[in-house]
């Protein structure tokens, strides 16, 4: 009996002992990891999911795509809305349905499938927290266009027009707020706005948060599954971010009614949004003149065919394609058979990268007078960097049989 109880004593010590190195070699090896460090060696996109949420509900979604080679960023903003097949109740349904603050895995795996990426971090602000967040910043500016004025039961919404900062209370309430009457797209470009001032101020104020003091207090206002060194090396990478050339893009759809609620159900079978996924990170990952990135092409689109609201349809999915597209009508009829694009900007890359989306090879500079007998007979007086004239070959998505 004596040696059975010496070899448990024996056993009990290597364990206790075998415990305090590998929590000693794990702490360690956590402390000197970096996963953005390692991401920016690897050449690596790092795309970081941000959710302002109230009450364990998202208000805002949005997906940051960095990519440290060109220091260039994009932005997807994530409708709550939003519908899709859920794998884990085999129903469609609201995005944000499977959102659980506790196990944000789920919907980060939801966006995940919808974008066609990994999701390297997430970062979780309740609204409460907000309130601190900004107040730590000094406040966020944004350009508010028009003044808002708003009286109900729960009080007064009041914001002057024009450039103002914003503290913590007045923030959150910004960010927030929705209003009876206000167009769903004005209330969503409100709060896009507000992230990307956000982001911006956290930019400007990096500096202060790399006090130890601060830093931690900084790192207490989120929810997010990274240690404070990883998320303070995260914003001190996106430092190199310039969010004026910075686009929030909208997730996009058609709006339809699924078990008695409003959905928007993504063009495509959620095909569409991949493509523009795909093309923005290859716009992120390019190095390319600076001309080009700042150059914005303007676009008309007409319709020539007998399809009804044909132009608008592709007017937005080339708008959800960062495209200004800036007038979009009719043909002089209604029975061309070829769709084609006329363009007269000087950057051909930008015009390729255009035709690509539709599959189009009918690219024509300007026209002769011949082309112009052959083709169509519209007046070509300047009125955008490109005109596509949809054709008949033109099936909403894709010039097919050229």
């Amino acid at each position: 009996m004596k040696v059975q109880k010496s070899d448990s004593s024996f056993l009990l010590l290597g364990l206790i002992i075998f415990l305090l190195v590998f929590g000693t070699v794990f702490s360690i090896l956590t402390f000197r990891s970096n996963p953005v460090g390692d991401a920016v060696s690897d050449n690596r996109v790092i795309n970081t999911l941000f959710v302002i949420e109230d009450n364990k509900i998202p208000l805002s979604t949005y997906v940051l795509m960095y990519y440290p080679g060109t220091k260039r960023a994009a932005i997807f903003d994530i409708p709550g809305d939003l519908g899709l097949l859920i794998s884990r109740i085999n129903r469609v349904d609201r995005i944000d349905r499977v959102y659980d603050p506790a196990r944000i895995n789920s919907y980060e795996s939801e966006i995940e499938k919808l974008l066609g990426i990994d999701i390297n971090f997430s970062i979780v602000i309740t609204k409460e927290n907000l309130v601190s967040l900004v107040d730590l910043l000094e406040g966020v500016e944004i350009f508010i266009p028009s003044s808002v004025f708003y009286r109900d039961d729960n009080g007064i919404i009041l914001f002057p027009s024009g450039m103002t900062v914003l503290d913590g209370d007045k923030a959150s309430l910004y960010a927030v707020y929705s209003l009876p009457h206000e167009d769903s797209e004005v209330e969503v470009f409100r709060r896009q706005r507000f992230f990307l001032g956000l982001v911006n101020r956290q930019i400007q104020m990096n500096e202060n948060l790399k006090n130890p003091d601060v830093a931690k207090m900084y790192y207490s206002l989120f929810k997010t599954g990274m240690n404070q060194n990883t998320l303070i090396n995260l914003f001190n990478e996106f430092t190199n971010i310039d969010t004026n050339r910075t686009n929030i893009q909208s997730v996009s759809g058609s709006l339809r009614e699924v078990s008695e609620q409003m959905l928007i159900i993504p063009h495509w079978d959620g095909s569409l949004i991949k493509e523009i996924v795909r093309q923005t990170l290859g716009t992120l990952t390019r190095e390319i003149e600076d001309h080009l990135i700042e150059r914005s092409l303007t676009v008309e689109i007409l319709n020539g065919t007998a399809v009804n609201g044909l132009a608008g349809r592709t007017a937005d999915m080339f708008r959800s394609f960062g495209f200004d597209v800036i007038s979009i009508g009719n043909a002089d009829h209604s029975n061309y058979d070829s769709t084609v694009i006329i363009h007269r900007a000087g950057d051909q890359h930008l015009v390729n990268a255009f035709a690509e989306i539709i599959r189009c090879t009918n690219i024509r500079r300007e026209m002769s007078e011949e082309q112009e007998g052959n083709i169509m007979n519209i007046d070509i007086e300047y009125k955008a960097d490109i005109t596509l004239l949809i054709g008949r070959n033109f099936n909403g998505r894709y010039v097919t049989g050229e």
